[in-house]
């Protein structure tokens, strides 16, 4: 029987006997070539990505020029722990610069009866809260819109670039919904709408 010895000896043995090991080259690290990408046309990706129902939320923001806002249909839950919460956000966007500077917003989730309130903050430039009543949300000071289903008070966790968006994860400092039964407004297909509870 083989002591510990020889097992020592026959290990150094086959060692110097085995063939070397060769390392694989790294592959080569480069861009994606224009002509290597699948052709999916802008309208053909609206289109179709159109056919998966979101709700719809407005981000706003408060800063020394006033509240900011815009509405959003990217909102979604990250992460528990730590809390974070992410939205998607146009490059050209002109709200996201002051959202951006403040580094804090809140998401206000919209009910099925605030698709007027929607429509409003969906376009670019005027006046988005002329007529429209809201209050501070306690943990950043950003619009907590009257009448919302729920609200989360965030400051901006990091910024991620996706495409010719950015992808804005913020941490959540405060937050609540409202306790009745509220349908939310749902976007879908180039339009709104709202639900139904099905069995």
């Amino acid at each position: 029987m083989m002591g510990h010895a020889g097992m020592a000896a026959e290990a150094v043995r086959h060692l110097r006997t085995a063939p070397a090991v060769v390392a694989t080259p790294r592959p080569e690290l480069r861009a994606v070539r224009d002509d290597e990408r699948a052709p999916v046309p802008a309208a053909d990706m609206r289109r179709v990505m159109g056919h998966f129902a979101t709700g719809v939320a407005v981000i706003t923001t408060q800063d020394e020029e006033g509240p900011a806002g815009f509405a959003c249909q990217s909102v979604a839950s990250l992460s528990l722990e730590p809390p974070l919460v992410v939205f998607m956000v146009g490059r050209t966007s002109t709200t996201w610069p002051r959202i951006a500077r403040v580094g804090t917003f809140c998401v206000n989730v919209l009910t099925a009866d605030q698709g007027e309130l929607c429509r409003g903050f969906a376009v670019s430039g005027g006046d988005k809260f002329a007529g429209v009543d809201y209050e501070a949300a306690p943990a950043t000071g950003s619009p907590r819109l009257a009448g919302a289903a729920a609200w989360v008070d965030c400051r901006i966790q990091a910024v991620h670039t996706g495409g010719d968006h950015l992808i804005v994860v913020g941490r959540v400092e405060a937050l609540d919904a409202r306790d009745d039964d509220a349908a939310p407004l749902l976007f879908h297909r180039g339009g709104f709408g709202g639900f139904s509870p099905g069995g």
